[in-house]
């Protein structure tokens, strides 16, 4: 359970009731972190944007890869919600749980393309505040990725830990999307 209970539904804005429906059709529940967040509501409207902006289709950095950041992301920074969500999110991108389910052992597992370990290890390094970004590992990025690219991946990145460390300081629960059967649709 969250550390910070939600307010009674009439509370919060009618936009942010509207949102939670949405949720609610999509998901079967409101997230977690959609009740927090909601607590700010011009912050959570800005963050639902900037989300919405991540995950336009000329976005540089596609859904599969983005969710498989994000999982590792989650898992350093102890989100069980972020793991949860993202490893859902790789699931609907991609059709197979064995990713999101190797993800920690992404360094010696075989299922992970040269793109994917570039992105895992800048993303680790990003999250990991004792390390820094080297201008050698930005040149070793450029293999696999555009500089536009570099700079989305270094937003979504930051983005992500943003996330990862609001919802994890507040005990954003995971909603088990993972363990939901899925359905068309969803």
């Amino acid at each position: 359970m969250a550390f910070i209970a939600p307010k009674p539904l009439h509370e919060y804005p009618f936009y942010l009731r509207w949102f939670f429906r949405r949720q609610e059709r999509k998901y079967g529940m409101t997230l977690s972190p959609s009740w927090l967040w909601g607590r700010l509501p011009a912050h959570f409207g800005g963050l639902l944007l900037l989300l919405g902006a991540f995950q336009r289709k000329r976005f540089p950095v596609d859904t599969a890869l983005r969710s498989l950041v994000s999982a590792r992301i989650a898992q350093l920074n102890g989100c069980d919600f972020c793991v949860d969500l993202n490893s859902y999110n790789l699931l609907q991108a991609t059709g197979s749980v064995a990713k999101a389910e190797a993800v920690a052992q992404w360094r010696t597992s075989s299922l992970y393309s040269e793109r994917e370990r570039l992105a895992l290890d800048y993303a680790e390094t990003m999250t990991d505040t004792s390390r820094r970004v080297t201008p050698a590992q930005i040149q070793t990025l450029r293999a696999q990725f555009t500089d536009d690219g570099i700079v989305a991946l270094t937003a979504w990145i930051a983005f992500q830990n943003m996330s990862a460390k609001f919802n994890s300081a507040l005990g954003a629960e995971d909603n088990a999307l993972c363990q939901r059967p899925r359905t068309a649709g969803k």
